[in-house]
């Protein structure tokens, strides 16, 4: 597990962002360090609102960098000004908050306890359906603190799903090490079965399922498929973490499928929904990783462009068999990992930018930066909306908006 450190500087929406962010590394298994000297990495979420703010924001990153092992540079000015830090000669990794969590959790399952119940969160509701998973990676720590599936019943999480609902949740987030998995240990995969069960609950909501590894939504690909379609409750969202385009290093990994069937998951949603998203992650610099195993990672990226894609560089992570493999450099890691950032942000950016002059219907999730609020389409998609307040909009509102420009990795929208 990771020992982190995080620092936070500007408005009250930077703050609830890197709340949310040690969320998902608490959920990890991951904990704070008593100070970056003590962490495995630094996260530095900045602000940019003026150029005196700028230049101490620099000056602290150079500090962080110098003070622990891995820094990752998030926030307003991450997002404005990202390349400043690389001019500076800052050693970071430049992400959006969303990408944050899954970049330290380093391609590991998240990690639940055994007591973990649904939270409420504003409108957000998060449901842990299951705890550990099936699989056996090679690089992951989270299986020794996990163990094998361990599902309650459909029964149990409707009413976990019930209860928030009737607390106020208007989305509800499905989380677990692996929801693809869910029921495998009753002899039956029933994440399909689960969701069609919570999208019969009275109320106006939505639901987001978590992480589900390839080969866990392969066998179940076509039922799934069929649930989304015919429930609007449920974004068109599947979050299914790839790794790697070359079946060589996936095996390396002890990831279990191979790239096709990742690519058949992605070919039966594509012909059972018009608008939804694809996330999917990729290690880079795994230690058996060569330039044609790199290339074909990706050409997979171009031949099934994902909506949302996480880049994570390799790291050892101590008791694993993959910590006695001989790494890649660095160098060589960072330069295999921008060219595959670059391609990520065309990928994403061309899907953000096709949606403009579109109409979505979105529910607002959660405040923005300054007067704006968070929102999500139909297939998860954040659409951000200015000037809220003047609209009277609040999160739980549901509403049609029309897209208006967007950014790499979100669009703006007016209340139609």
């Amino acid at each position: 597990m990771a020992r982190y450190h995080i620092e936070t500087y500007g408005c009250t929406a930077n703050r609830g962002e890197s709340r949310q962010i040690e969320q998902l590394l608490r959920d990890g298994g991951h904990h704070r360090a008593n100070g970056p000297e003590e962490a495995d990495v630094a996260i530095l979420n900045t602000c940019t609102v003026v150029e005196k703010t700028e230049r101490n924001m620099l000056k602290r990153a150079k500090e962080l960098e110098e003070a622990t092992a891995d820094l990752i540079v998030t926030g307003c000015m991450a997002l404005a000004q990202g390349e400043t830090f690389n001019e500076a000669g800052v050693d970071a990794d430049i992400l959006h908050w969303d990408a944050v969590p899954n970049a330290v959790l380093n391609g590991e399952c998240p990690t639940t306890t055994p007591d973990t119940e649904p939270v409420l969160d504003g409108v957000i509701g998060i449901l842990p359906i299951a705890r550990g998973c099936m699989s056996d990676c090679s690089y992951c720590i989270t299986k020794q603190a996990t163990g094998k599936i361990d599902s309650p019943s459909v029964e149990e999480n409707v009413e976990k799903a019930r209860a928030l609902v009737h607390a106020g949740a208007k989305e509800i987030r499905i989380t677990g090490q692996d929801t693809g998995v869910y029921g495998w240990d009753e002899g039956e995969r029933k994440l399909h079965t689960l969701l069609e069960r919570i999208c019969e609950i009275d109320g106006t909501f939505r639901i987001r399922v978590g992480m589900a590894n390839p080969k866990g939504l392969h066998g179940i690909r076509e039922e799934l498929a069929r649930v989304f379609a015919e429930n609007e409750k449920l974004y068109n969202f599947i979050h299914a973490p790839v790794q790697s385009g070359s079946n060589t290093v996936l095996g390396e990994m002890r990831r279990q499928h191979q790239v096709r069937e990742f690519v058949e998951v992605v070919e039966t949603f594509d012909a059972a929904l018009d608008h939804w998203t694809l996330s999917t992650d990729f290690i880079v610099g795994f230690p058996t990783e060569t330039d044609t195993d790199h290339e074909q990672s990706l050409a997979l990226m171009r031949e099934v462009r994902p909506e949302k894609i996480n880049v994570t560089r390799f790291s050892k992570r101590p008791d694993t068999d993959a910590a006695q493999l001989k790494g890649l450099g660095g160098t060589l890691k960072k330069e295999r990992s921008s060219e595959m950032v670059e391609l990520k942000m065309e990928i994403v950016g061309d899907a953000y930018g096709e949606m403009v002059g579109e109409r979505h219907e979105v529910l607002v999730v959660q405040p923005g930066t300054g007067d704006s609020v968070q929102c999500y389409d139909e297939a998860y998609r954040q659409v951000v909306i200015t000037n809220a307040s003047e609209h009277g909009i609040e999160p739980g509102d549901v509403l049609d908006v029309e897209i208006t420009s967007a950014e790499n990795v979100y669009c703006f929208g007016n209340p139609i």
